[in-house]
Formats: structure tokens, C-alpha cells, sequence
């Protein structure tokens, strides 16, 4: 496999708000997907399909103006649009599995580089066999706050493709020799990869 090259690499973040009982069932409230170079692609709010029961406010920064009609595209047009932008990409972003879950949209793994499974990463953090929140890896990795406020899916999507440019070359050495540098994704959401 070669190296994908910039115009093929998007990043991707997802915020979410909770539905069902007690709101702790995760549902697409915003999406951002971002070009190589951190411009924005998509970012949007996303009308619910479901009644909402937490807005998570206090992190999401969501409130429920945010997702009403003229303020929120519906669902459907968001996912086709955010699946229009990946097909054939290299799609970047921090825990992938649950952004491509809440889109209902799989992507072939081989396409994926998730910062948050990504091995070195794991190892420079001593943290060998967890995941490691992205606000952690751009402090630690890179010297930069990300995250500190509320969540911000364009921020998200930004800081993941700063930290995959930052080790581009070694990733995509490793994946050549077909030595995929990744902890894999919890096998409860294999059917968000082809």
C-alpha cells in the first residue's frame, strides 16, 4: 500500500449527546471533517432522530437551539455528505470506532489512523494498552492545550491531524512493510470497518 497522499487525508470528529434513559446512549449532535492541512471541510449540527434526554451541556456546549430545525442539518444529508467525503480517503481522527458508530458509515480499517490506538504514541505516554485522551497526547506529544473548554469537533478533528502529520512518515513506513502500528479497536465495534 502506498502512502496516501495530503489530498487524501481527511480528520474526522464527532460531538454527541445522550438519548434513551438516563441520556446514556450517545447520538450525533455535530460533525466536523477537516482537509490535511486543518481547513474545514464540513462542520454542522445535527438535528436528532431520537428525543434528546442529555444535552451534556457542560461538556458538549450544546443546547437544544442548536439542534432544532434551520440551526441543525437532518441526519440523513449529514451522513451522506460526511460519507461523500471519506469514500476513497485516508480518514484520521481519536477514537475513530465511536465517531464512525454515531454516523452509521463503516470505513475500511486499512483507511483509518487513529491517533488514540496509535502504538507509539502509546509508548511515549507509558501508557501501553489504553487509550490516551487527546487532550493528553497534544499536551504531551506536541505542547499544545486542546479541548480545554467545551468539546469542539473542528478542534478535535485539527489537533489528531497535527498529531498524525507530526509522525506521518514513521505511520506510513510501518504500514508499507505491512506492520500496522495500531492497537486495534474494540471488538464490539467491528462493524464500523470494512
Amino acid at each position: 500500500m502506498s502512502k496516501p497522499a495530503p489530498a487524501q487525508i481527511i480528520g474526522l470528529a464527532c460531538v454527541v449527546v445522550g438519548v434513551g434513559p438516563g441520556g446514556s446512549t450517545s447520538m450525533l449532535a455535530r460533525v466536523a471533517v477537516v482537509d490535511y492541512r486543518g481547513q474545514t471541510l464540513l462542520d454542522s449540527y445535527v438535528q436528532p432522530t431520537m428525543q434528546v434526554s442529555d444535552y451534556r451541556t457542560s461538556t458538549t456546549g450544546i443546547e437544544a437551539g442548536h439542534l432544532a430545525p434551520g440551526s441543525a442539518m437532518r441526519f440523513q444529508d449529514v451522513q451522506a455528505r460526511v460519507a461523500d467525503l471519506m469514500k476513497g480517503k485516508t480518514v484520521v481522527g481519536h477514537s475513530l470506532w465511536l465517531d464512525l458508530s454515531v454516523l452509521g458509515i463503516p470505513h475500511p480499517a486499512v483507511a483509518t489512523r487513529d491517533v488514540a490506538l496509535y502504538q507509539p504514541f502509546r509508548n511515549a505516554l507509558r501508557s501501553p494498552n489504553q487509550v490516551v485522551g487527546l487532550q493528553t497526547l497534544m499536551w504531551r506529544l506536541m505542547n499544545r492545550r486542546a479541548q480545554d473548554d467545551k468539546q469542539c469537533p473542528l478542534e478535535k478533528a485539527r489537533a489528531a491531524v497535527d498529531l498524525y502529520r507530526s509522525h506521518a512518515t514513521e505511520w506510513e513506513d510501518h504500514v508499507s512493510k505491512g506492520q500496522w502500528p495500531c492497537q486495534l479497536p474494540p471488538s464490539t465495534f467491528s462493524r464500523c470497518y470494512t
